[in-house]
């Protein structure tokens, strides 16, 4: 089953359940992934938002709230925080599972030997690959300067 339809999936679920705070997150999700299609829309791309857009939509989503919630904890607002980290365990559930250190370590460096990439100047073509192989699936703010401490040293 496509991203899209399991996302429909869990908004009817979460609409028969009267689960009003997994309801205001999924619409949420719904309307950036709208938002992209009309956006595509006006660039004359009829087909819209594909698996690996969606997934960064949903990635990008998850890192605002994670620093919403640091800010509202920094700021003493600990109710608003808990909710940051509840809307970011909904969107985590349409994410594939995050890689381990370990497997990181062997994308990078799979990655960097497929480029053939010898210096800081292949950093962005290294970067690029990771993102469209690995969409969602790393932090690429980690990513990044772990993919730099390897090319520079």
């Amino acid at each position: 089953m496509d991203l899209r339809s399991r996302l429909g999936n869990a908004l009817k679920e979460a609409m028969k359940a009267k689960d009003s705070d997994r309801l205001s997150t999924l619409r949420l999700i719904n309307a950036a992934i709208k938002d992209r299609d009309i956006a595509l829309r006006g660039e004359g791309r009829e087909s819209g938002v594909s698996e690996e857009e969606i997934l960064g939509i949903l990635g990008k989503m998850v890192r605002q709230r994670q620093e919403s919630a640091r800010a509202y904890e920094e700021g003493g607002r600990l109710e608003l925080a808990e909710r940051e980290r509840a809307e970011i365990s909904v969107i985590e559930e349409f994410l594939p599972r995050r890689l381990s250190e370990e497997e990181t370590a062997v994308a990078i460096d799979s990655a960097i030997a497929e480029i053939g990439a010898g210096s800081l100047r292949d950093m962005g073509r290294v970067m690029g690959l990771l993102k469209e192989r690995y969409a969602g699936r790393m932090d690429f703010s980690c990513v990044g300067a772990r993919v730099k401490e390897r090319l520079s040293g």
